[in-house]
């Protein structure tokens, strides 16, 4: 088992994160991908964040996390906001069902 902060750009913070979130090292990471870690950080809690989500998949692309440019950013962007719209909803969905049970809303 290798330590998650010994992949370029992920440091003690993410290790930390991903541990919480159910990935305990960087095998586990690689066979997950950057998709389904996020989703993870997410189910678990994570706030939202672009950055951390580009740099994951630069990380472990073995890229540096600034060389993430132009229409491959693009691209992420869109499928980082699909990734969250999931959380979003769910959430506001939990929260109007328990409004609509107590009387608050119709």
């Amino acid at each position: 088992m290798t330590a998650i902060s010994t992949i370029r750009n992920l440091g003690p913070a993410m290790e930390t994160a991903l541990f919480n979130a159910g990935i305990a090292d960087a095998e586990t990471l690689r066979e997950f991908g950057a998709d389904a870690a996020y989703c993870k950080l997410l189910e678990n809690g994570q706030r939202r964040h672009f950055i951390e989500y580009y740099v994951m998949h630069m990380a472990l692309q073995g890229r540096p996390w600034n060389d993430c440019k132009g229409a491959e950013k693009d691209a992420l962007r869109m499928t980082f906001d699909a990734l969250c719209a999931k959380y979003v909803y769910a959430a506001r969905t939990e929260l109007e069902t328990f409004m609509n049970r107590i009387g608050v809303r119709k």
